[in-house]
């Protein structure tokens, strides 16, 4: 095989690799079948390719042939019926049931027919077969087309470009070590293609399970604008865990832990140095936005949700697992550790957030997402963060939440935009930036 057509076939198998490592990200965020489909997508696609480039070991031509022919109609009726359940056509178990039946019939007929001609006629009938399926793939997309399913347009263009690269394999086996490099990189461009529009279809028509997920969990507190739980939610969250800590009190009576040197442990002093204590504490947080109410005279709601969505975006790739997020007022959010034993994990984390959500963001001033730059925006959140390491378990969720949203307030004068609540003081502090951080 020519150098060029090597490149070539190496963006097609790179494409497969990054298809399959979204699949294992889709998995572990609880998207099985997307991640399913995308695998099996990408997995049989490029099993197909392997195969027809001669890369299976076999040494028979004859042998070889004939597998090519199965593993051609194989391939052709699983892509075929995955793109079928991609445009919805297989809603009904009676569809499902004739589809499946009708695939088999096809599959098992056409390579009965295979061993009675020769391994090049049995190879060219496979191939015939497997772009016979695409051309009906091809006719019930455009059929979704002209039903109205706009996702059948990515349909029609990725099967499209996997019959330009299933007729450039056909080639490739049929005239083995004969095809020259431009029907490789033909077929290799096209194959990429198919796995770029796929990966698209699959994402456009599963994506709604992500927020699916997270409406089932939260149920009708669920906030559509930052993805995260409402204000009334996170309230009733905040309530309950601290109503908790208040019933647990008789079993948690004892003297406060000391350092050797005797002295009650508080938290952080005003530069922010770390202590620890053994008794469960919550680390409590609160992220204040001042410019949402300029925004909102200037440009509109829209421009606000748009906002809102974008710090929540940026916020909840910030946080580890274990941290609750939620909704808190009209311009906030809450943020919950609940055994949080270091008060560093919780002044990293306030840094973390206050550069990650202070960077310019461009927002869109129209409520259509697609508009022109001159109906765009740069905008920068004006950030203020509150924390609070709380370790009395009678303490309750509302003065918390009060305290927290005075200092996330205060904190927009400071410099480093993070105030810390100072239990021996009783005073808010500002929490400078780590020299090293």
């Amino acid at each position: 095989m020519d150098k060029l057509a090597f490149g070539f076939w190496g963006c097609y198998f790179g494409m497969t690799a990054l298809m399959l490592a979204g699949s294992g990200l889709a998995f572990a965020r609880s998207l099985h079948r997307i991640s399913l489909n995308a695998a099996l997508s990408a997995t049989a696609s490029s099993f197909f390719v392997v195969a027809f480039l001669g890369g299976l070991p076999i040494e028979d031509e004859g042998v070889l042939a004939r597998v090519l022919t199965h593993i051609a109609m194989l391939v052709a009726a699983f892509l075929a019926y995955l793109l079928f359940s991609i445009l919805g056509l297989l809603e009904g178990r009676k569809a499902r049931f004739r589809t499946r039946l009708a695939m088999i019939a096809l599959t098992l007929g056409g390579m009965g027919v295979s061993w009675a001609l020769s391994p090049q006629q049995s190879l060219a009938l496979g191939m015939g077969v497997a772009w016979s399926l695409g051309l009906l793939a091809l006719g019930m997309s455009l059929r979704s087309v002209y039903r109205g399913d706009r996702l059948a347009w990515t349909a029609v263009s990725g099967v499209f470009f996997m019959l330009i690269a299933m007729i450039g394999l056909g080639w490739i086996a049929l005239a083995r070590g004969q095809a020259p490099w431009q029907v490789h990189a033909v077929s290799a461009l096209s194959g990429t293609a198919y796995l770029v529009t796929m990966a698209a279809a699959l994402w456009a028509r599963y994506s709604y399970l992500i927020e699916l997920n997270q409406v089932m969990s939260l149920g009708p507190s669920y906030d559509p604008v930052t993805r995260m739980r409402s204000h009334t939610e996170t309230g009733q969250l905040l309530g309950d865990i601290f109503r908790r800590r208040r019933d647990e009190l008789p079993e948690q009576e004892a003297p406060p832990a000391r350092d050797p040197d005797g002295a009650e442990e508080t938290g952080p002093d005003v530069m922010g140095e770390t202590l620890r204590r053994p008794t469960r504490s919550v680390g409590v947080m609160v992220v204040s936005i001042g410019n949402l109410y300029t925004l909102e005279r200037l440009h509109g709601t829209a421009a606000v949700n748009h906002a809102l969505y974008v710090c929540a975006g940026r916020l909840q790739r910030s946080v580890a697992a274990n941290v609750e997020t939620g909704r808190f007022s009209e311009d906030g959010f809450v943020l919950l550790i609940r055994n949080c034993s270091d008060s560093g994990q919780l002044i990293r984390l306030a840094h973390r957030l206050g550069a990650r959500l202070s960077k310019p963001v461009t927002l869109n001033t129209v409520l259509e997402a697609s508009r022109r730059e001159s109906e765009q925006t740069r905008w920068q959140a004006e950030i203020g963060i509150g924390v609070q390491w709380v370790s009395d378990p009678a303490a309750k969720a509302s003065g918390v939440l009060a305290a927290c949203k005075a200092m996330s307030r205060t904190a927009m004068t400071y410099a480093s935009r993070v105030a810390w609540f100072d239990n021996a003081s009783g005073e808010a502090v500002e929490l400078p930036v780590p020299e090293t951080a």
